[in-house]
């Protein structure tokens, strides 16, 4: 800020973070992206979210999403005229089914939304799934959004299955990630799309026009802090001992832990606590807890 880098950035982001970026994506995934052509700084990554389902979702496109999801997905394919289509993650893994997503494809099926690591459940997709995936998609329009905002927080040694490493799904996706989450800065709202260049195209008629350009200062600073990888590679392991402490704090209680392998949610089964449906349960609690901290909410008072 004190030398002055107070004003708009360009529409594209500023570049030095770009190129940070596309040099980043190339050591972790060995994926080549165009900083100038290929990669845009956002608003958050629900901006970029939002941006992509904007311009690739038209009126009565389909487009598939997985369930349990995060909440930003939906709304933005409505708003834009879409058919959102789930597909439920399958207990007690919260893995895909992908026979039956193949069920789901039809000549109106615009976009597959992806989430890994996921939000809310943890679960993470493997190379099969990508395999699987790329079986589904070809010979077709198909776009896929992959959201991948929790990309270095993910635990016990696996791999962020990125959809970069795969370059027949890379050549028809929106792959999006967020400073914010990696480095514990949400209220900044810095984000990042990457894309091929004919869908990057698409993307900015949008972005240009619903924020157009991004903080300028915090886009310099992610530039110097990303030159130094050790401030992204171990952000796992910091997190997984934050997991490992809250599962070792609440052992002994009748909750079951669902494994967490990233991100950082942590699902409980309480299936020994009560048979009533989360829904139900949770609300029950939230009413409970509204009367704890408001313990007159519902009575009168008379002098």
């Amino acid at each position: 800020m004190q030398k002055g880098f107070n004003q708009y950035a360009p529409m594209q982001g500023v570049l030095a973070l770009r190129e940070e970026l596309a040099a980043k994506t190339n050591r972790s995934y060995g994926a080549v992206y165009d900083p100038v052509k290929e990669i845009n700084i956002t608003a958050g990554a629900t901006q970029a979210i939002n941006s992509v389902i904007s311009a690739i979702v038209q009126q009565d496109d389909e487009v598939v999403i997985f369930e349990p999801a995060y909440d930003s997905y939906a709304p933005s394919v409505v708003l834009n005229g879409g058919i959102v289509k789930y597909a439920e993650l399958k207990l007690p893994d919260f893995h895909i089914d992908w026979n039956e997503v193949k069920k789901m494809i039809s000549n109106r099926t615009r976009l597959i939304i992806l989430n890994s690591p996921h939000n809310p459940t943890g679960s993470i997709l493997g190379a099969d799934d990508m395999k699987q995936l790329e079986k589904i998609v070809a010979n077709t329009n198909i776009i896929i959004l992959s959201d991948e905002v929790y990309e270095h927080l993910i635990f016990d040694g696996k791999q962020h299955e990125s959809i970069c490493r795969h370059p027949e799904l890379a050549k028809r996706s929106f792959v999006i990630g967020s400073f914010g989450k990696t480095f514990h800065t949400t209220g900044w709202k810095i984000g990042y799309v990457m894309a091929p260049e004919n869908l990057m195209n698409e993307f900015r008629k949008v972005h240009q026009f619903v924020v157009f350009c991004v903080n300028t200062p915090i886009q310099y600073a992610m530039a110097d802090f990303l030159k130094n990888k050790a401030n992204y590679e171990n952000l796992g392991k910091f997190y997984q001992q934050k997991r490992d402490a809250f599962v070792n704090l609440i052992k002994g209680s009748r909750f079951k832990v669902i494994p967490s392998y990233g991100t950082y949610f942590q699902l409980l089964d309480y299936s020994a606590i009560s048979e009533e449906k989360n829904w139900t349960l949770q609300n029950g609690w939230l009413q409970n807890m509204a009367l704890l901290r408001y313990p007159f909410h519902h009575f009168t008072i008379k002098p």
